[in-house]
């Protein structure tokens, strides 16, 4: 056996080398590591990878493997449960300590802390850090002491507070144990995080997922998108957004590290070009900090009174179809639905239509909105997915009021004003004059017939009245309110 008794790191959702304070700490105590990731999804249970994140983990754990292989390590992957291949690994290699990074659902949040109790009371030396956040969820505080439920005073609350230390470098070497071999261990292909028919294919051809893949993007992003980012970042049919959410999710890159670059490069977290996207970030905290001190509300509101809410039910499940497979018959959230199956992703200003379309045009409840997108977004991060769906359908924390209702014609018109978004996914329509494109209801028989198209044959007509819907869904406000 290694005369040094190594050091087990577990990796999670924090696939990268750089500003990683677990594998920071693991290495300066110069023991030998053993890099692990345990395959457990049931662990994580009702909110186990989707299937986009579970393409996403294949590829972002293939690149990690590789990285660390370049650094004279190895990943090891084993099938879970955790807790069982964790004391395995201790008992085989005599480690005497374990680190990882924190994760904050509530599901992993009471699995980690179980498994740190059971490690503690064999002997072992057990830290987790934080890696996901800025702030951990319980650090930023009212004065009450009472979590934050409005974004605005959240935020400036952790604007008072926010000190950047310098993120932690990517070593160059990574010290392997090389005492035994681990027959438990499997490869990467036996997890079949893949899907078995081709749909992937857009998602290829728009990502690179890994921490290189991450770090690139973010600097693309500062040096050519930050400082418009306040004005593009609105407009689906430019690049105007980072697309950062997917390797922020699974750690390949740090908020930190994210912000320290906007810094480094004279942003400003309270003035500025830089602001409006710093405070995304915020909001992304924002998340976090409410599953955390309200770990109910993936499935329930934050607001109660929305649990009588009057929701759908008569042809719930064929609206509902049509608004997965956009085809709706309204272009600009068909387009928004398209996008999301062809490349695991969505323009944040469309999600926010999209939603505003299930919840309160179609009176469909949040919840089936948040699950569908939980399976295909690459960027699929329960804080953030709750957040998101709440705020739109008017029922969580520093909600959009109920009667906020977006009409996605009128969203359209002024966010993708030359169509290009619209014709990109909706290619069907490309033809229509911009007069006709956000609502081709409207147009004469003869437009239509000249751009090609068969209104409930070429493209569906629209499964609901946007007017009557905003009336319906009004009234059903006052009856909960």
């Amino acid at each position: 056996m290694h005369a040094t008794a190594p050091v087990i790191l577990w990796f999670r959702r924090d696939l990268r080398l750089d500003d990683n304070p677990a594998l920071s700490a693991a290495l300066s105590s110069g023991a030998p590591i053993i890099p692990v990731y345990i395959h457990a999804p049931d662990e994580e249970a009702p909110w186990q990878p989707g299937a986009a994140s579970r393409w996403w983990l294949h590829w972002s754990l293939a690149a990690f493997d590789a990285a660390l292989r370049a650094r004279g390590n190895r990943l090891w992957i084993f099938n879970g449960p955790s807790l069982t291949v964790l004391q395995q690994l201790a008992h085989e290699t005599g480690a005497q300590a374990i680190h990882w990074n924190r994760l904050y659902d509530p599901a992993t949040r009471e699995r980690d802390t179980r498994i740190k109790q059971h490690l503690r009371a064999d002997g072992l030396g057990c830290e987790s850090h934080k890696a996901q956040v800025l702030f951990e969820p319980w650090e930023i505080l009212n004065s009450s002491g009472q979590p934050y439920r409005v974004f605005s005073a959240f935020w400036r609350a952790c604007v008072r507070s926010l000190q950047i230390e310098s993120p932690h470098p990517p070593p160059e070497h990574i010290p392997s144990y090389t005492g035994i071999k681990f027959n438990a261990a499997c490869a990467l292909k036996s997890l079949a995080l893949l899907p078995s028919s081709n749909w992937d294919a857009g998602f290829h051809a728009t990502w690179e997922p890994g921490e290189t893949g991450a770090i690139a993007r973010a600097h693309a992003f500062i040096e050519h998108g930050l400082a418009d980012y306040g004005t593009a970042r609105d407009r689906p049919d430019q690049l105007g957004t980072s697309r950062l959410s997917p390797h922020l999710h699974f750690g390949e890159i740090s908020p930190r590290r994210v912000l320290h670059m906007i810094l480094s490069s004279g942003g400003d977290p309270t003035q500025g070009t830089a602001e409006p996207y710093i405070r995304e970030l915020g909001w992304r905290e924002f998340g976090y900090h409410l599953l955390h001190h309200f770990p109910q509300t993936p499935d329930a509101p934050l607001d109660e009174r929305f649990q009588a809410f009057p929701w759908a039910t008569e042809r719930a499940e064929m609206t509902r179809t049509a608004w997965q497979r956009g085809q709706t018959g309204i272009p600009f959230v068909d387009a928004g639905m398209r996008e999301l199956w062809h490349t695991g992703w969505m323009h944040n200003r469309v999600r926010m239509v999209v939603a505003s379309l299930l919840t309160k045009n179609l009176l469909l409840p949040w919840q089936s909105g948040a699950r569908w997108f939980w399976d295909t977004l690459v960027d699929a991060d329960l804080a953030n997915n709750t957040l998101g769906w709440q705020w739109t359908a008017g029922c969580g924390a520093d909600a959009a009021p109920y009667f906020r209702i977006f009409n996605p014609v009128l969203q359209g018109q002024r966010f993708d004003p030359d169509g290009a978004y619209v014709r990109h996914w909706c290619p069907e329509l490309a033809r229509l004059p911009d007069k006709y494109l956000q609502q081709p209801w409207t147009a004469p028989q003869n437009v239509l017939a000249a751009a090609g198209i068969r209104l409930g044959h070429d493209y569906p007509q629209p499964i609901v009245d946007l007017a009557q819907s905003r009336t319906q869904a009004l009234a059903a406000w006052e009856r909960i309110k």
